[in-house]
């Protein structure tokens, strides 16, 4: 058996989410119908992180096993060829023994984008959130670096998470403006279900002065999710790049050069 690793873009607006379901459109489904049609037998692939419905990825990394022989290229283009228009394979390498597109994931870097101006756009309305009223993006940067570091993310999980332990590594949060957008990046070994949407709706409060520049210091302390604000919507939020040990030879996101090569996860 091989073992076969890609890189993959999607829109995500128009699917369920990663995962497969059975009469629902997934980004998995149509990967493994494109990747099976290239190798005539079925194939299955395992992510670096599920997204949820609405959600999209600049560079999720995947792999699956084959038991036939194709050129790199032919996973490439000939998966492409296959796949609809919202979904792309941008890079196919063999794997490093060893290799688990999940875990052997040391960090994940997630994006939301906001569009902050008084109207909507006629072109973004998948990929943004809208905000019509002004956000202090210098506020919620500061209000976010209460989140770096190891805590408990109870107040900032869905109810229905299914992870094992609410402690998560946060190793570095950004919010800056970029013209009518704000921009909030984060970094963390892994996410709890919902928790960058749950931390950007806490942000977008503070950021419309709704609430205080500590809230969410509070809220960490609370570690209920009772007390932690509302939702923000899917459509802003990107799976940005995924980090790993240089032993694999997957090209390194530039945010990730100030992580170390040995950075602590949870399971």
């Amino acid at each position: 058996m091989a073992r076969i690793v890609l890189g993959i873009e999607y829109d995500g607006s128009g699917f369920s989410g990663w995962q497969w379901q059975p009469n629902q459109p997934s980004v998995q489904g149509e990967l493994e119908k494109a990747l099976s049609k290239i190798a005539n037998h079925p194939v299955t692939v395992i992510c670096a992180g599920r997204t949820d419905t609405g959600v999209h990825a600049l560079e999720q990394v995947v792999h699956f096993d084959v038991d036939v022989e194709r050129d790199l290229h032919a996973w490439l283009l000939g998966g492409n060829s296959y796949l609809p228009d919202a979904i792309r394979i941008t890079w196919v390498k063999q794997a490093v023994d060893g290799f688990h597109a999940r875990y052997s994931a040391i960090a994940r870097l997630y994006r939301y984008v906001i569009l902050n101006r008084p109207v909507k756009s006629a072109l973004l309305g998948k990929q943004t959130t809208w905000c019509y009223l002004p956000l202090d993006a210098e506020v919620m940067n500061k209000a976010a670096q209460y989140l770096v570091g190891s805590h408990d993310f109870s107040s900032f999980r869905a109810q229905g998470c299914q992870s094992k332990s609410p402690v998560r590594l946060v190793h570095f949060v950004n919010v800056y403006r970029d013209g009518d957008k704000v921009i909030f990046q984060i970094c963390a070994n892994a996410f709890l279900h919902h928790m960058v949407r749950n931390i950007a709706g806490v942000l977008m409060d503070i950021g419309l002065g709704k609430q205080s520049v500590d809230w969410t210091l509070a809220l960490l302390a609370a570690k209920k999710r009772a007390v932690g604000g509302v939702t923000a919507p899917p459509y802003g939020l990107y799976l940005e790049s995924v980090y790993y040990p240089a032993c694999y030879g997957i090209s390194k996101h530039p945010a990730f050069n100030k992580l170390p090569e040995d950075a602590k996860r949870f399971d």
